[in-house]
């Protein structure tokens, strides 16, 4: 196999990281691969798609870690010259829209203060405590489709698991759950936000709005009830509440973060997997391997393409001037096949790749992801039982792709496999 993106017919000129096309055929990691070779840290020309403004490429693993370790340098909220707007997507999104409240778009010490508030929902004890309630789910996911022969593994199988967690989680009732894979798909669907993305983030502030009524009357054990009660302490050492606004923002950031990537990185590792058979065959004949094979399923389809930060003062990075107020794009599937990091064979597909630093969960620094263990933890026992219920699994059709450059989002992946009764039925 090779392991070698080709890059010889790419040039400067062909790059469009605006071009949602491209990103609805392919996530293009021929475009990176040049980068890395020859500009890893590359200033895009503006067009209309970027709001006229030109903004960084950052494509090499060191350089996007050297950001997310430069603490507020690179901010996730604003920079000079921007009046407050700013935040993690290419175009600025309004300082009322999430800026400065969306715990995603804060800068330290707010972000940490923010963080605290929801860190409880997401320890490893609270998520090793999930475990074999999520077995549970999975082994009832499969038991729809192994009867059937084929399904659409994205909405039948992984997509259902991400749902399910952090409904529970956070405590939304579960046959409103596909609500939420609405949402999420309507709020990524396209490069930037959208009319129909704040329309669908203003249906979620509104649930969230009637989730917290609710919670107060009908107090549970999840993260929703604990946050209706909770407050912040602010640097003064006063004790101020979210605002609704603050907490609505968190519902948006809760749900879209809690199932868009896991779905993705479940959907796309089953692609590697349809793509190097040879790593099923040794999935199917060695188990052992969970841990390995999650942390490359991470690696390999990086399910999150950029995050964006503004430079809050003149900086250089990798050689070049970069001046305050500047917009800075980190390219993740890129850093996460650079070969500087993971050697000669950092394009293949190897299930028991270690060391495997990858930075599917960001590079290190406050931004570090929440959901982590929760992720891993998903994506395993989705494998594990795929291994064991459907274990001849294959392509049976077209994958469909979303048009978005800001993650990397598989809509649809037809497959079939070999009827197996359901389990729940052999156990009666």
């Amino acid at each position: 196999m090779s392991t070698t993106v080709e890059t010889s017919g790419v040039g400067f000129e062909d790059i469009d990281f605006t071009d949602l096309g491209v990103f609805g055929e392919r996530c293009p990691h021929d475009w990176f691969s040049f980068l890395r070779e020859n500009a890893p840290v590359w200033q895009h020309p503006a067009n209309e798609r970027s709001d006229n403004e030109p903004f960084w490429c950052v494509t090499s693993y060191e350089h996007i870690q050297q950001v997310h370790r430069s603490g507020t340098l690179f901010s996730h909220q604003t920079g000079p010259g921007r009046n407050g707007a700013g935040g993690i997507t290419l175009n600025d999104q309004e300082p009322e829209r999430g800026p400065g409240l969306h715990m995603a778009m804060t800068d330290p010490p707010a972000h940490t203060r923010y963080r605290k508030l929801v860190n409880r929902g997401f320890t490893p004890r609270v998520v090793h405590r999930l475990t074999d309630a999520f077995r549970l789910r999975t082994t009832a996911i499969l038991d729809q489709v192994t009867p059937l022969g084929s399904c659409d593994f994205v909405t039948k199988v992984a997509a259902e698991l991400p749902l399910i967690a952090i409904a529970e989680i956070v405590g939304v009732p579960q046959e409103d759950r596909h609500l939420m894979f609405e949402w999420t798909n309507r709020a990524l669907g396209g490069a930037e936000i959208s009319g129909d993305a704040y329309a669908a983030m203003f249906e979620m502030g509104l649930y969230a709005h009637g989730l917290t009524e609710r919670k107060r009357q009908e107090p549970a054990d999840d993260l929703w009830t604990k946050l209706t009660e909770a407050v912040v302490t602010m640097e003064d050492g006063s004790r101020v509440e979210l605002t609704e606004a603050e907490r609505d923002l968190f519902f948006v950031l809760l749900i879209v973060a809690g199932n868009e990537t896991t779905r993705n990185s479940i959907s796309k590792g089953m692609l590697a997997f349809f793509d190097n058979p040879d790593q099923w065959q040794r999935w199917l004949a060695h188990p052992e391997l969970a841990d390995t094979l999650v942390d490359e399923v991470l690696r390999f389809t990086s399910p999150v393409n950029f995050f964006r930060r503004t430079a809050t003062e003149d900086t250089e990075l990798g050689g070049q001037h970069i001046a305050a107020g500047e917009k800075v794009l980190l390219w993740y599937p890129s850093g996460n096949r650079d070969k500087a990091e993971f050697g000669p064979t950092a394009d293949e597909f190897d299930i028991g790749r270690t060391p495997n630093h990858h930075m599917a969960f960001g590079a290190g620094g406050a931004h570090f992801c929440l959901g982590a263990n929760l992720a891993k933890l998903e994506i395993k026992i989705v494998f594990e039982e795929l291994a064991k219920r459907i274990p001849d699994i294959r392509l049976a059709g077209d994958v469909k792709r979303m048009r978005t450059n800001l993650v990397d989002s598989i809509s649809c992946v037809p497959v079939e496999f070999t009827p197996t009764p359901a389990v729940h039925a052999l156990a009666q």
